[in-house]
C-alpha cells in the first residue's frame, strides 16, 4: 500500500517510466510519441490520495498504448503516414476503462502500419528493435508494446491481435501476451484491421497480472455490437480439476519449426507430465488451410476498412492533386505503406466479380472447418500447447522482400483468430544465443480466465495482480 500510504508517489512511478522511455527510445524505437504530460496526471492521483479520496485499482500504474487505439492524448497515427497529424475526438472504450481505474499512459507504441505485419518493420516511423538483440525484429504488429514491457519501461501495454500480433512479439521478447476470446473486450475506438478477427489484449511481465486487466476491461459495450455478454467475471467451476489434459498438435511439430523451439516444446511437455498433467497427441490436418484462408478473408476486410482513408475527411492529404480522382489516388499512394497496398489489392481481387466464389467463399467454408476441428479437439482436452511461431526473432530486413516468408510466421497463430479462440503466449526459455522463445496455450471460447490461471500456476506465481507486484494498494481481486 505504498502509494496509498504515500510511501511512494504516483509521480515517482511515472517519472521513472518516462526516464526509461527516453533512455531506450533512441536504440529501440519503441514509441511514436512519449507523453511527458503524464506527470500531471500522476500528480492528480497523488492529490486524491492525500485528500483521502478513493482511487482505482491501477492508480499510478504507467502503461504504454499501441498507437492504433484512439485517445485524445497525442496523435493516433497507427504508424501510418496517411494518419499523420490526426487527433482523435473520441477515446477507445478500453482506454476509458484503464484510465478510470487510474492507469497512466506514458506513450504510444510503434507498430506495423495499420497493424499489417509480423515484425514492426512496416512502420512509417521505422522498425522497433528486439529487446535482446538490436539487429533483430521485435515481432509484430505490436512490437513496440512488447518491447516496452520486456525492457521494464511499463508494467503492462495494450495490443491488438488479428492474426498473432500480440502473441508473436510477446514470444520473441520473453513476456506474456494475451489474445482473448473474440468479443471479450470492446473494439470501439480501435482502428480496424479486419473486423471479424481483431481482438484487444495485453502484454505483461507476469501471467497473473492479466487477470486484473481482464477484470477491468472485459464486458459488453453498446458501442461495439460484437462484444459478448460479460463472462469473465463469472465464478469459476467449484471443482475445477487441477490436473489438465493438454493437447499437442502433431501437425505443428515438423521440420519447418526451428529445432530450438521444438526442443522448448518437448521440455514443456515433460514438465507438464512430471507435474501430473495428461498429454494428448492430436492430428488436426485442417489447420494447414488456415493461413491460406486467413490471407483471403483478412485482406478482403482490410480493403473495405481502409477505403475510408481518402484525403478528404481526416489525416494526410496529398498536395500534388488538381482533381478529386487525383486526390484519392495520390493520397492513398503516398500515405499507405507497401504492405498496406498489397493487402488492399489482394482484398479487392478476392471480392471482385468472378473471383468471390473461387476465393472468398471457399475461404469462409475453410474457416468453418477450422472451427469444427478445434471443437473436436476440445472434446478430448482442456487446453492446447503449441509453438507461437516457427522461428525465434529473425534479422531485420531478412524477410522484407519476401512477403510469403513473412506470412508464414503467422502459420500457428492465425487459426485461433479464424476460430475466435483465446490464446496466451508464455515465455519458454531462450536459444543458445540468448533469444527468447515462447509457446502458446490455447483454450475453448470463453476459457480466458482458466488459461491465465493455468499459466500463472505453471510459472509458480501467486494470485497477485499488478497492484501487488508494484505494491501499490495491496488489494487483490477475490476469486
Amino acid at each position: 500500500m505504498k502509494v496509498a500510504n504515500q510511501e511512494i508517489s504516483a509521480v515517482n512511478l511515472v517519472k521513472e517510466a518516462l526516464e526509461k522511455a527516453h533512455k531506450y527510445q533512441k536504440d529501440y524505437n519503441i514509441f511514436t510519441w512519449i507523453n511527458d504530460e503524464a506527470l500531471a496526471r500522476a500528480a492528480e492521483i497523488d492529490q486524491k490520495i492525500a485528500a483521502g479520496e478513493t482511487v482505482g485499482k491501477l492508480a499510478g500504474v504507467p502503461y504504454a498504448l499501441k498507437d492504433n487505439f484512439l485517445s485524445k492524448d497525442g496523435e493516433t497515427t497507427a504508424s501510418a503516414h496517411i494518419l499523420e497529424g490526426f487527433s482523435s475526438p473520441v477515446t477507445a472504450t478500453v482506454v476509458e476503462k484503464l484510465e478510470a481505474a487510474g492507469a497512466i499512459m506514458i506513450g504510444r507504441t510503434n507498430l506495423d502500419a495499420f497493424a499489417h505485419g509480423s515484425s514492426t518493420e512496416n512502420s512509417y516511423y521505422g522498425s522497433t528493435k528486439n529487446s535482446k538483440d538490436l539487429t533483430r525484429v521485435a515481432g509484430g504488429s505490436s512490437g513496440g508494446s512488447a518491447v516496452a514491457v520486456a525492457l521494464d519501461i511499463v508494467q503492462f501495454a495494450t495490443g491488438t491481435d488479428t492474426g498473432g500480433s500480440i502473441r508473436l512479439p510477446a514470444s520473441i521478447n520473453g513476456v506474456y501476451g494475451l489474445k482473448p476470446t473474440y468479443g471479450t473486450i470492446s473494439r470501439y475506438g480501435v482502428i480496424a484491421m479486419a473486423s471479424s478477427t481483431d481482438c484487444i489484449g495485453f502484454f505483461t511481465q507476469q501471467a497473473s497480472d492479466l487477470n486484473l486487466l481482464m477484470r477491468i476491461t472485459a464486458g459488453q459495450d453498446r458501442k461495439d455490437l460484437t462484444t459478448l455478454p460479460d463472462f469473465y467475471h463469472e465464478k469459476p467451476a467449484e471443482f475445477d480439476d487441477p490436473v489438465k489434459k493438454i493437447g499437442v498438435i502433431r501437425d505443428f511439430d515438423n521440420d519447418a519449426v526451428d529445432p530450438e523451439i521444438r526442443s522448448a516444446l518437448r521440455e514443456k511437455i515433460e514438465e507438464l507430465k512430471n507435474t501430473g498433467h495428461e498429454i494428448i497427441e492430436l492430428d488436426m490436418p485442417v489447420l494447414k488451410y488456415a493461413l491460406a484462408a486467413y490471407y483471403v478473408i483478412v485482406p478482403a476486410e482490410i480493403a473495405s476498412n481502409l477505403s475510408r482513408h481518402d484525403g478528404v475527411r481526416y489525416g494526410f492529404r496529398s498536395e500534388k492533386s488538381s482533381t478529386l480522382p487525383e486526390l484519392y489516388k495520390n493520397t492513398r499512394n503516398e500515405g499507405f505503406m507497401p504492405e498496406n497496398k498489397r493487402r488492399i489489392m489482394i482484398g479487392n481481387f478476392v471480392l471482385s466479380s468472378g473471383f468471390y466464389d473461387a476465393y472468398y467463399l471457399k475461404a469462409a467454408k475453410a474457416r468453418t472447418l477450422i472451427i469444427d476441428e478445434y471443437n473436436k479437439a476440445f472434446e478430448k482436452c482442456d487446453f492446447l500447447l503449441t509453438p507461437v511461431g516457427p522461428s525465434p526473432a529473425f534479422k531485420l530486413g531478412s524477410k522484407t522482400n519476401d512477403p510469403v516468408a513473412m506470412y508464414l510466421e503467422d502459420a500457428m497463430t492465425v487459426p485461433l483468430n479464424l476460430a475466435g479462440l483465446p490464446g496466451l503466449a508464455i515465455p519458454a526459455g531462450k536459444t543458445k544465443t540468448g533469444l527468447d522463445i515462447g509457446l502458446q496455450l490455447v483454450g475453448p471460447r470463453r476459457s480466458d480466465r482458466r488459461i491465465i490461471n493455468f499459466a500463472a500456476q505453471l510459472a509458480g506465481e501467486a494470485s497477485n495482480t499488478i497492484n501487488d507486484s508494484l505494491d501499490i494498494n495491496g488489494e487483490s481481486e477475490e476469486e
